[in-house]
This record gives structure tokens, sequence and C-alpha cells, in this order.
């Protein structure tokens, strides 16, 4: 994990697992928020992640080789239904479910990052959805929750105001970052069908979700 504030050109490419090149030319085009110090490209961490989220919100992220494969990042014992109306309620019981996959060693820390994460920024991407994500080295590999919830979550502040009703949960292992994107795209990218959404939110059984999300 990178922990400093300003990054240099090879430490973004190692954090997004890109080459150094397509940063470089990415910066030189203004396409990535970054900033030159005499001849050297400099950028902000927390410029760098607002910028994945903002991507990934408005539906551009599209990584190289995306192959997503829902049968291996779901299962029916972390498929739930909620009936929290408080955000912090709803995120610590799907915390609490993601905890018993046998990739999270650390729950408590899980849960922590997740709260700590949403304080950021909301995760909320608009249309009734959430994607809470986090990357810890106590994970050993990419997991994920899905939350559908009986009532309207309040406090993921969404920007077309349309109340949270669908939740995703990812944890992904600190080495994971491309994966951990391409995952968050795929989710973003899947739900954008309406059709899909109603389906998910009129669910009965943790199996009728796995094979809307896995067809």
């Amino acid at each position: 994990m990178i922990d400093d504030d300003i990054l240099t050109l090879e430490e973004v490419a190692k954090y997004l697992r890109v080459s150094e090149r397509t940063v470089y030319d990415c910066a030189q085009k203004g396409e990535i928020p970054a900033g030159k110090i005499r001849a050297s490209w400099r950028f902000k961490k927390s410029e760098i992640d607002k910028w994945v989220n903002d991507k990934l919100s408005s539906g551009n992220l599209n990584p190289v080789n995306c192959s997503i494969h829902a049968e291996s990042i779901l299962s029916l014992h972390r498929i739930i239904f909620l009936n929290h109306s408080s955000k912090r309620d709803a995120l610590l019981a799907m915390a609490e479910n993601l905890s018993a996959a046998p990739q999270i060693k650390n729950g408590q820390e899980l849960a922590v990052e997740i709260l700590k994460r949403e304080e950021l920024m909301s995760t909320a991407i608009g249309c009734g959805i959430a994607i809470p994500h986090v990357r810890l080295s106590s994970v050993t590999d990419l997991v994920v929750s899905v939350g559908i919830s009986r009532t309207d979550i309040i406090g993921f502040h969404p920007l077309d105001d349309e109340p949270v009703r669908l939740v995703f949960m990812i944890a992904a292992a600190g080495n994971q970052h491309a994966y951990y994107l391409q995952t968050l795209s795929w989710f973003s990218a899947r739900l954008k069908n309406r059709e899909l959404r109603d389906s998910l939110l009129n669910a009965q059984t943790p199996q009728e979700v796995y094979d809307l999300l896995t067809a």
C-alpha cells in the first residue's frame, strides 16, 4: 500500500497497476489530476482516489482485459436482506456478513475501514446503488457481499437523491488494485440495467439474487 499523500509518477503507475507511460500520457493530456514541480510530475493520492471514484460513478472506467466471473466472487452465504434505515447499521450488518468469508482475516478491521472509507466519500453511485469498498492487507482474496434492503437507507447522500436500496460491499487484498477496479466497474455497468435492479429488489431469496447476478 502507498500511504504518502504526494506520489511520484512511478508510484501512481504502481498504485493503478498500469505502465508509467500510460500515467505520463494521461498527465500530459490533462486526463488525470497532476502537477509539475520543475520537470517532475507529482500527484495527490486523495485526488487520484477521487478521480477513480468519479470515473466509476460516470461509467467511464473501462479497465483493459476486464474478465469478471460473478460465480467466483459471489456466494449464497454472502447475500443478505437488510432492514436498516441507517447507513451505519446497514454497513455494519454487511461487514459482519462479509467477515464470515474465509478471505477475511480481521472482521473488526474490515468494519472500521468500511466506515472510515464512507466518511471520506459516499460510495453511492446513483440509481439506488452503493458500492462500499476497501483494500486491506488482512484480506487474502477479493470477496463480495450483496445487501438487498427492504427499506430506504438514509445517509448515503446520492447525487441523484434516489434512496439506496442495493448495496454491494467489496473487500480485496492490498495487491489486487486492478482486479478491484475491474470488479467495481463490472458492478457499476451491470447495474445500469433498470430491469435487473427491479428484479433484485423484488427477489425473495438469496438464490434468486445469485441467479440474477450470475445470469
